[in-house]
């Protein structure tokens, strides 16, 4: 039962509110299934299959709400869930940011979803771990590394006359590898919702490639340096910058969008002028849901336009209290780049440092976005365009916001993806100046 055709989920989520007694109800469902393999030192360590579907409750008389969820769907079990949240909304204490629920709309259909990722099979994923596996080994190097695929939707109906379905495929994967020393290390990650463009082979031969030039690295002083941050070093960066382009946490002073003396900084310009963010759920790269968890169509949304804040999101609530239309939240972020390879960046710097990855990264101050974390799988120094060694890991201290204050260049936007948030980005690798370095580490 884990994947519904849109009818299907239909006719279900109409069989739950007919149940309902309440002033308004929203019934929510999801489901999902898959497989995935982890594998380490070379060999497979797990493997497992995913079949789920849970639906969700959501009654309300006047603000009073409550949510119950189940995973049975024989009618008796579909009464009793609707009965439980009611039971819980009579309980609740009212919410004074209670807003009604919204009414038809019209969705466009999303791109999410291939039918050969949907299509997978245990063998497929085997087939992909084999080829990694064997990189590693013809390299002399140790691996570990996770694939899973997974075919979902998800569909949301109210008693107000809305509905909503999605469906959608991906995959992920991802590579450590290290030298037998324990003195090198490299990284790889890929997602993708078409399993046609993912290459095991190629990113562990990078992931490797990696370990292997890391090994031996030097210590060199801190301090702040150029860097070169490839795409998957600067999305760890700018993810937490990307949950911060919230209206209500500026307009309240939690932020960095939030203006000196109250309001935010919309119309600011806070970047440099090789600096656009936006949101496009139909970008061929990047497809991704249509609408929003509270009924709301999704479409091409500009946050940074050439460095100034055009937009940022709006809940229904805080929109009504400050007289605007309620802006969604993204369901995915794009940075725009430019023409340079990574190889271009690296021969376009006379000393600086090439960042592979970063990681153990934590918020310091709010207000400026200043985050602390390390370099790991692979660092390097730079000079006169050439990589000349590896350097040992370091702490910094940085915030994204400044970063993108310091951009000297932009390369080819490349799809990356987060595997703190198994998210995927469209981001480009970046040339940043003046990148602060506190100190260093001994871990590789």
């Amino acid at each position: 039962m884990a994947i519904l055709k849109k009818e299907e989920a239909k006719a279900l989520l109409q069989k739950v509110l007919a149940y309902s007694k309440a002033d308004e109800c929203e019934v929510a469902l999801r489901g999902e299934e898959g497989g995935n393999i982890r594998y380490a030192r070379n060999a497979v360590s797990t493997a497992g299959d995913i079949d789920n579907v849970t639906l969700s409750v959501t009654s309300s008389f006047g603000k009073r709400s409550g949510t119950a969820t189940i995973n049975e769907f024989d009618d008796a079990a579909l009464e009793r869930v609707v009965k439980r949240a009611e039971e819980l909304a009579r309980l609740a204490p009212e919410n004074p940011e209670y807003m009604p629920l919204r009414g038809p709309a019209d969705f466009k259909d999303a791109k999410t979803y291939v039918e050969t990722t949907a299509a997978m099979t245990p063998d497929t994923r085997a087939e992909a771990v084999a080829q990694s596996i064997q990189v590693a080994k013809e390299a002399s190097l140790e691996a570990a590394g996770f694939i899973e695929n997974t075919t979902s939707f998800s569909a949301i109906m109210n008693s107000k006359g809305l509905f909503a379905y999605d469906r959608d495929t991906n995959v992920v994967f991802t590579i450590t590898t290290r030298n037998n020393a324990g003195t090198g290390s490299g990284f790889a990650a890929r997602g993708y919702n078409d399993i046609s463009k993912l290459d095991t082979l190629a990113a562990t031969k990078i992931a490797a490639a990696k370990a292997s030039k890391s090994a031996g690295a030097r210590a060199i002083e801190p301090g702040k340096y150029t860097v070169i941050l490839e795409p998957v070093a600067a999305t760890y960066m700018l993810e937490n910058m990307f949950r911060g382009l919230d209206a209500r946490n500026a307009d309240e002073g939690r932020s960095f969008m939030s203006k000196p003396g109250g309001g935010n900084r919309i119309g600011e310009q806070l970047m440099d002028e090789k600096v656009t963010l936006y949101s496009d759920p139909f970008h061929p790269d990047l497809p991704a849901n249509t609408w929003s968890r509270d009924g709301f169509p999704l479409e091409k949304t500009t946050w940074v336009d050439k460095g100034v804040v055009k937009n940022l999101t709006y809940s229904q609530y805080w929109a009504k209290n400050k007289g605007v239309q309620p802006v969604p939240q993204p369901s995915n972020i794009i940075m725009e780049g430019g023409t340079a390879s990574l190889e271009d960046l690296i021969k376009s710097t006379e000393k600086g440092i090439l960042i592979s990855r970063l990681w153990y990264i934590r918020l310091v101050d709010a207000q400026t976005l200043l985050l602390t974390g390390l370099t790991r799988d692979g660092t390097f120094y730079i000079e006169n365009g050439e990589i000349k060694y590896p350097v040992k890991n370091f702490r910094f201290n940085e915030s994204p916001v400044i970063m993108l204050n310091n951009v000297e260049a932009l390369g080819k936007t490349e799809r990356s993806i987060s595997i703190e948030s198994y998210r995927s980005y469209l981001i480009p690798p970046m040339k940043i100046r003046d990148f602060t370095f506190t100190s260093l580490s001994d871990a590789i």
